[in-house]
């Protein structure tokens, strides 16, 4: 989707149809009301649409009538069969090179299909053998890899002005009239320097290499945190002394409960699978334990939460402020706030959620156990106001690093709350000593607080 929209913005000359099979998620992008939320984006399709954007569930028309055809479908970690809990499940890349080759029409020429889905390595050559096997008269295709390196929350931003953009395609005369084909569209507005080309392969391992090793430095410094609540250190100040060292940089060392999002854990996963595939044990076992830490994060913070609250959350209310996995985007995929919820309800504590960008029946999808409907029904609400979400609460989680958080009246949340009042700071964003003087007893990732809120009376 955004991809596709800011093409259409920067190149206007280019006729940019978005299809989908989903006739509710069309009807979605044709009105003020769109599937997603990416900051900036509803400005971009207001701009484009009816003039060359379209949204449409006529694929056969698209394909058809397109030169480039861009593979945008979901890749989901397989739940069952060979590589279960690891490999990514490549059916929807199949059935979208199936369609594509059965429904191209013969004497059509050149068609260059663009990989922008998240696939396991040598992917692209999955995709060929289909079409070429497929191929009718007259008709040949190339076969690119174009992984997108967006974050949630920034990605208008980051396609308009990208760190780089990769190409990967065959080391033939064809292939490079097709990289040649799709760069072009690029070199509208990004500069030439910053789009790369290479071959199909190394593009796609490219993008997994890329999230491991960033969801790598989270996991790292997160490993730290645990240290330095040991030990008294703060893992703020490590991070600032670290981050100083050019060779490592400062981005991506803020401790937290934990990463989250469609990405990460996925694509990791993924490598895992492939390494385990290429006999490569080692290599499998280093990038799990990335995965690994992760879940040993979140299920720590969780304790820490049972722990404070005197060993047992049983029928306590208990406010998680943001449920996103981080701040300006609705996507809930591997948020902290899932597992961190999820470990609260069995252990008995009534939960009130406030999310300024999930819904209520998100929540519920990603909390309720099929098994056992009554529970959600019974411990979980959903609150449009924060104020209301953390009245009478025994205690604040933190679960997201929303803007507004920061500027909420935590004197009026404090004066509502059962007292002791509790807050718990996965994010690390708020002013904790501001917070103990107020009379809350503060928790937070990487550092010890228990000596300011013994200072300040609060046990």
């Amino acid at each position: 989707g955004p991809t596709c929209c800011i093409i259409a913005q920067q190149c206007p000359d280019i006729q940019v149809t978005v299809v989908d099979k989903s006739a509710e998620r069309i009807q979605a992008w044709n009105s003020q009301d769109l599937p997603i939320y990416e900051p900036g984006l509803a400005e971009v399709v207001e701009e484009c649409r009816g003039k060359n954007l379209t949204f449409s569930t006529d694929i056969d028309g698209a394909i058809k009538s397109a030169d480039l055809i861009f593979i945008c479908v979901n890749t989901p970690t397989k739940t069952f069969g060979m590589g279960r809990g690891k490999a990514a499940d490549l059916k929807y890349v199949e059935l979208a090179a199936r369609m594509i080759a059965d429904t191209v029409e013969p004497g059509t020429g050149l068609k260059i299909v663009v990989e922008k889905s998240t696939v396991p390595v040598r992917a692209a050559e999955s995709i060929g053998n289909i079409l070429k096997h497929n191929k009718k008269p007259g008709v040949s295709y190339q076969i690119l890899s174009n992984p997108e390196f967006l974050a949630e929350g920034s990605a208008v931003k980051d396609l308009l002005s990208p760190d780089r953009v990769l190409i990967g395609g065959e080391e033939t005369p064809e292939g490079q009239i097709a990289v040649d084909a799709l760069a072009g569209v690029y070199s509208k507005w990004v500069p030439e320097d910053k789009i790369i080309t290479m071959n199909t392969w190394s593009s796609e391992l490219s993008k997994l290499a890329a999230n491991a090793f960033l969801a790598q430095r989270i996991s790292s410094i997160n490993s730290i945190s645990a240290v330095c609540e040991a030990t008294g250190a703060d893992v703020s100040e490590v991070a600032k002394a670290i981050g100083r060292d050019t060779r490592i940089g400062p981005k991506f060392l803020q401790a937290s409960v934990g990463f989250g999002g469609s990405c990460f854990q996925k694509d990791i996963l993924n490598l895992v699978y492939i390494s385990e595939c290429l006999n490569l044990p080692e290599v499998a076992e280093y990038w799990n334990q990335v995965v690994s830490f992760n879940t040993f994060q979140r299920s720590r913070f969780a304790r820490k939460v049972v722990e404070s609250l005197f060993n047992t959350v049983t029928d306590k209310k208990i406010c998680i402020l943001g449920f996103a996995f981080k701040k300006n985007t609705g996507d809930t995929r591997e948020s902290a706030a899932i597992y961190v919820s999820k470990h609260l309800l069995e252990e008995g504590a009534h939960l009130s959620i406030y999310d300024p960008k999930v819904s209520a029946v998100q929540v519920k999808l990603d909390l309720e156990d099929p098994e056992r409907p009554e529970m959600f029904k019974k411990l979980v609400q959903c609150h449009k106001d924060p104020y209301v979400a953390a009245d009478k609460a025994h205690a604040l989680i933190v679960c997201t690093d929303w803007d507004e958080f920061l500027d909420l009246d935590y004197k009026r949340i404090y004066e509502g709350m059962a007292k002791p009042a509790f807050l718990f700071d996965g994010r690390k964003m708020l002013d904790h000593s501001k917070l103990i003087k107020m009379g809350f007893h503060v928790e937070t990732i990487g550092t010890r607080l228990s000596k300011r809120n013994l200072e300040n009376g609060v046990h």
